[in-house]
C-alpha cells in the first residue's frame, strides 16, 4: 500500500481485475499528460502521474490505475512515491462529521 496526502493506493492482483475495466479506454488525460487521481480543490494541487497506463472510473468514487511500466506519483507539496507495474485501487480520504461523510479537500 502507497499513501500520499489523502490518496492511498492499494495493489489488486491482476486476476481480480474486472473485465471492464481491462477492456476500458480509461479516463482522458490533463492539458500537461497526466492522470490525476485527486485535484486539489482549495490548491490547485493535483496527485498525478506521468506514465504509460490508464485510469479508469469504476463507479461515482471508484478507481483503478494500470500502470503496465510502473510510475512515479507526484505531488506538489509531497514528496514523489515510484509505483511498480501493476494495477491498483485508487482511495480518497473520507471525513465523518455529524451531518455528512465528505471526502477531504486539499
Amino acid at each position: 500500500m502507497f499513501r500520499q496526502g489523502d490518496v492511498l493506493i492499494v495493489p489488486v492482483p491482476e486476476e481480480s481485475v474486472p473485465r471492464h475495466a481491462v477492456d476500458a479506454a480509461g479516463e482522458p488525460r490533463d492539458a500537461r499528460g497526466r492522470m490525476v487521481l485527486a485535484l486539489g480543490e482549495v490548491t490547485g494541487h493535483a496527485h498525478a502521474l506521468m506514465a504509460p497506463g490508464k485510469l479508469v472510473r469504476t463507479g461515482a468514487e471508484r478507481m483503478l490505475l494500470h500502470l503496465p511500466e510502473g510510475g512515479r506519483l507526484s505531488h506538489e507539496e509531497h514528496a514523489a512515491i515510484p509505483l511498480p507495474r501493476g494495477w491498483y485501487r485508487v482511495v480518497r480520504q473520507r471525513e465523518y462529521t455529524p451531518s455528512a461523510i465528505r471526502i477531504v479537500a486539499d
